[in-house]
């Protein structure tokens, strides 16, 4: 079955990724955050065989709506995925991302863009290149009563993490975010991943946490994830399964 959407939002999206506001905007900025991480799980999966990572991002938003970043986390996903014999060398994610962010009313902003995924590195004759370009459409409501909503939509342009003829796959994201008291957020996610031609890779992923914000910049994220992922499929080389539930633990350093 096709899960395909109408992507309307795709030339403003790509046109996005570079284009900056004048320079003589005084309100234009940098921004980036370093985290440390139990486990780099991405739409419910673990990137890095469920160890520890460290993860950098920097961005630049003008005050016209236009952004870009770039964003990095070290994995070991592809080398786990693979046999022994057929050794991957890859070590690192790099994203690279614009887009444009504004707003339909107090209540209701809205967010479209593209973003490229990179895998560094030596792969054998044959691999199919796990790299990836997604557009994506999002829209988020509130606050209402301390709480905000947002739904998100992204659809791959190209192969989809390596799965052949997968492209025009998609990702439903859906979020949920009470600050319940001052500087504590109760966080609820819910998540779809579709596969185009490739129906055994499809889930669906949740994850329930708390966020506690620290003078500084500083926060902590602690949170339950889980999927319903096809185990023999998820499982790595190392005999783990990548899709089973697991608890993080993450420290963050927005600047």
């Amino acid at each position: 079955m096709t899960h395909r959407i109408n992507a309307v939002v795709s030339s403003i999206a790509l046109a996005a990724l570079f284009v900056l506001a004048p320079a003589g905007d005084a309100q234009a900025g940098i921004g980036g955050s370093v985290a440390l991480t139990s486990d780099y799980v991405f739409r419910g999966v673990s990137q890095n065989n469920q160890e520890p990572a460290l993860q950098a991002g920097l961005e630049y938003a003008a005050d016209s709506g236009f952004y870009v970043g770039s964003w990095g986390s070290n994995v070991s996903w592809l080398s786990d995925l693979t046999a022994f014999g057929i050794p991957v060398s890859n070590s690192l994610e790099l994203d690279v991302y614009g887009g444009y962010r504004g707003k339909f009313s107090d209540k209701v902003a809205y967010d479209v863009g593209a973003l490229y995924y990179w895998y560094p590195g030596d792969y054998p004759s044959g691999f199919n290149s796990p790299d990836t370009g997604e557009i994506y459409a999002g829209v988020t409501f509130g606050p209402f009563a301390s709480t905000t909503f947002s739904v998100k939509y992204s659809y791959s342009l190209t192969d989809l993490f390596g799965y052949a003829d997968s492209d025009g796959s998609g990702y439903l994201d859906g979020n949920a975010n009470w600050e319940f008291v001052p500087g504590w957020t109760l966080n609820v996610h819910g998540g779809k991943q579709w596969v185009e031609n490739n129906e055994i890779a499809e889930y669906a992923d949740w994850k329930v946490g708390v966020t506690k914000g620290f003078a500084n910049g500083f926060s902590a994220a602690l949170a339950y994830s889980d999927t319903d992922a096809d185990e023999p499929f998820y499982t790595n080389a190392y005999g783990n399964f990548v899709g089973e539930d697991t608890v993080l633990l993450t420290v963050t350093k927005t600047f």
